[in-house]
């Protein structure tokens, strides 16, 4: 495996690139790193999730205080729509229109990817795992939601950001939506990478007492490793598109995992 390095990158310009490019923050207004730091952005995409999750899950938690549970697990979820601009929302709805409606056809699918317009797979796609993650929420207490969107959210893209290393990017640069590849990382960023997804998954492991932790933790990789082999079977690679639908249905795997552990046992 070959690993691209710039020494040139600083440490906070890779933080700043991933603040940037996954939310919708003006982060940019108060620093601009260097175009090559946005390759790496992957390297730290759970610390983004500190950012995101948390907001989500601080929301949630307060909403249940002062109005329906209901309405506070959906205002929650519309929160982290706006901090990331339904970023990764979009790359679910392209790759369910793309491996839906390209068949076996690599070329098809990514064209279909590519496409701006949403179809029917997408739709579908998108109504289903939001009954499914405001249904998931909703069915644990308040505290156990908040603390399960803190370590889901960073856990997810931790595992998601291992599909770089696992599959080649399917495009070219020129022909990428964003106009960006992004890089393997490195040994020590792939430390970096799992510290940041761990933390949190510690400490909702912690507050059930660590209730069947191998499920909850080895489900997510089990349903990492399947896409990883469909994407591979119909694509030979990934796509930007390919990483957001990962980590939502990582996510929405964590928290059905979770709901299973809790009232079944």
């Amino acid at each position: 495996m070959k690993v691209s390095i710039d020494h040139n990158l600083k440490w906070y310009d890779k933080i700043w690139a991933a603040l940037i490019f996954f939310t919708r923050l003006p982060f940019w207004r108060i620093y601009q790193p260097p175009k090559a730091a946005y390759e790496t952005v992957v390297e730290h995409w759970p610390l983004v999730g500190w950012l995101t999750g948390a907001t989500m899950a601080l929301t949630l938690y307060a909403c249940s205080l002062i109005m329906p549970y209901i309405i506070a697990v959906v205002v929650a979820v519309v929160i982290r729509l706006l901090l990331t601009g339904a970023l990764h929302e979009d790359g679910l709805a392209d790759f369910m229109d793309g491996f839906g409606g390209g068949g076996k056809d690599r070329g098809r699918i990514l064209e279909i990817m590519k496409d701006s317009r949403i179809g029917s797979y997408g739709v579908l796609g998108l109504v289903f795992y939001a009954i499914l993650l405001i249904a998931c929420l909703y069915s644990l207490p308040p505290l156990t939601a908040a603390l399960a969107i803190f370590a889901g959210d960073t856990y997810a893209k931790m595992l998601a950001a291992q599909i770089v290393q696992m599959l080649p990017y399917a495009r070219s640069s020129e022909t990428a939506k964003n106009g960006v590849v992004y890089r393997k990382f490195s040994i020590p960023a792939g430390i970096s990478l799992f510290v940041q997804g761990i933390l949190p998954l510690a400490l909702l492991l912690y507050y059930i007492n660590f209730l069947r932790w191998d499920l909850l933790v080895f489900t997510p990789c089990l349903v990492m490793y399947a896409l990883y082999r469909f994407m591979w079977s119909r694509i030979k690679g990934y796509t930007g598109d390919c990483c957001g639908a990962i980590f939502l249905l990582i996510e929405l795997s964590f928290y059905l995992t979770l709901n299973i552990i809790l009232h079944t046992i």
